[in-house]
């Protein structure tokens, strides 16, 4: 197999522990927040008719690690996604703009490359990818795997053109996955199926590691839920609180989602945690009254997980002109949509270690 050289070096790797993986932080625009708010309430007719409603648009998406694939390590700028499970990159065979504008893959420059032929089709919620699957390794930090990845040759929809990403890695569970390709982590060359992020406002002091958890970070164990649905990270949301109260939340899942900015749910949940809080319909508020704002807490199992205003709403500094956006958004979405995703505005707070040897996400405190 082509395969068997990078295997044997990527498992000498995975003996010992992952250093850094850098993080590349892109702050959030007051666009990025009407394109999600828009992307999420025009698909809600279509959940509600039986239909599959993406829950996220990447073009807001903050965080970004470098992915090489192929024998000679093609870089690629990839969005490190716990909210959905394939691996996929621009391919060199596509021309279309948003193509043009980002890294492509030539499957021709690498020799451990092996062509599969199958079509892959995703949809996302202002547009979709579309290809056919290659094999080939991937690598992230020190860690390899055998791949079997989308090659997208046609792109359609807005988000792709202006997005940073030059793809997508895919971390959640393979029950997900288009074609039922397995995922990264499920082929990484590790021990200890397990990854973990570190998200702050610089790029500089953002990261991830594989596997485990950075024991020089000096982090403190908050609590260990364990995954009661394994499809997104989904764990258990016994309850939220903000300035009214608590809100009922039974029956909802809380996603665990490092590709999505904000903290999205229905607006049953969302608008009385946020009741209150003199926001505009864009999601801009008055950056001097954020210390006047109430904490927003939610609780998963028996732990209750702290907000503040600091935590939860999103400064943006434009030529020395600084904008603060709420980080917390409802919106008009059916019944049966029964998840609130948690995404970047509360791992920022809280470490995320994501373990797929016990099924369980352990959150941590600075």
């Amino acid at each position: 197999m082509q395969y068997s050289l990078a295997l044997m070096l990527s498992a000498l790797a995975g003996l010992s522990q992952a250093g850094k993986i850098p993080l590349k932080h892109n702050p959030m625009s007051i666009q990025d927040y009407r394109s999600q708010k828009a992307v999420l309430e025009s698909r809600a007719q279509s959940w509600a008719l039986g239909e599959s409603v993406p829950v996220k648009d990447y073009m807001n998406t903050q965080y970004f690690i470098e992915v090489e694939l192929g024998s000679n390590n093609q870089t690629f700028t990839l969005v490190p996604d716990t909210g959905s499970s394939n691996l996929w990159v621009y391919s060199s065979s596509c021309y279309n703009v948003a193509c043009l504008r980002h890294q492509r893959f030539n499957s021709k420059k690498s020799t451990t490359y092996e062509k599969d032929g199958e079509d892959f089709v995703i949809e996302y919620g202002s547009g979709g990818v579309s290809g056919i699957v290659g094999k080939d390794i991937a690598t992230i930090g020190d860690i390899s795997a055998p791949m079997s990845f989308g090659e997208i040759s046609k792109v359609d929809g807005p988000t792709f053109l202006v997005s940073q990403m030059d793809g997508i890695i895919g971390l959640a569970y393979d029950t997900i996955s288009v074609d039922k390709l397995p995922t990264f982590m499920d082929e990484a060359q590790v021990s200890e199926k397990s990854f973990a992020f570190y998200l702050k406002d610089k790029s500089e002091e953002s990261y991830m590691t594989i596997p485990g958890i950075d024991e020089e970070a000096g982090l403190t164990k908050v609590a260990t839920h364990n995954v009661i649905e394994k499809t997104y990270w989904n764990v258990n949301l016994t309850s939220a609180s903000g300035a009214q109260g608590a809100v009922d939340t039974t029956g909802y899942k809380a996603a665990i989602d490092s590709g999505t900015s904000l903290i999205v749910g229905p607006n049953t949940i969302i608008a009385p945690l946020i009741e209150g809080i003199p926001v505009e319909e864009q999601g801009v508020l008055d950056c001097a009254i954020i210390d006047t704002l109430p904490d927003i807490t939610f609780t998963f199992d028996e732990t209750v997980y702290t907000l503040t205003p600091n935590d939860y709403v999103l400064k943006e500094t434009i030529l020395k002109q600084t904008q603060c956006i709420l980080g917390v958004m409802g919106a008009d979405l059916p019944e049966e949509f029964n998840y609130v995703i948690v995404g970047d505005v509360f791992m920022r707070k809280y470490p995320t270690l994501f373990s797929l040897d016990d099924n369980t996400v352990t959150f941590f405190s600075q």
